[in-house]
């Protein structure tokens, strides 16, 4: 399951969104019915998980941590407890409750970007914008790419 792209939509005054063509070929392609949303751990955007790959992102956390830790059951209940299960409607549309929209500022436009197996909803603003610019890009994928462990810090090698 591959989804690709970066998709401007709009929300309706309910928060209802269309959740792009292009993306639900891919679910049914799949068989997949059930998708799986939260807020991002890192970012100010949501992420729609189909419901097997969630599945496989809870067994993969759940594994590394330890259930006899605190901070691992901690972490554990963070990380599961405030999502939302969703099924699209015969539109295609699914609702995003009002606490993801003020958590992330998502208003009326939207854009949706496809992470390979999840989806990402961002608020399309243009001052907001979730992309490095092009000269970053370039240098921190040729770092990446050429065997380095990750994106340099700024001025790094620079006197």
């Amino acid at each position: 399951m591959r989804f690709l792209g970066n998709i401007e939509a709009k929300t309706d005054a309910k928060g209802r969104a269309f959740l792009p063509s292009v993306f639900r070929k891919v679910l049914q392609a799949s068989g997949e019915e059930n998708l799986v949303l939260r807020k991002d751990v890192f970012q100010a955007c949501l992420v729609l998980y189909p419901e097997s790959v969630w599945n496989d992102q809870m067994d993969s956390l759940r594994a590394r941590l330890s259930r006899w830790n605190a901070v691992h059951q901690q972490i554990f209940r963070q990380f599961v407890s405030d999502v939302e299960t969703l099924t699209l409607d015969g539109n295609g549309r699914f609702l995003i409750p009002k606490r993801y929209l003020k958590m992330t500022g998502i208003g009326q436009n939207v854009k949706f970007i496809g992470m390979g197996d999840t989806i990402e909803i961002w608020p399309n603003k243009e001052d907001d914008r979730p992309f490095m610019d092009t000269e970053s890009f370039t240098q921190a994928l040729e770092q990446i790419m050429n065997g380095a462990s990750g994106p340099a810090e700024p001025n790094e090698g620079q006197p």
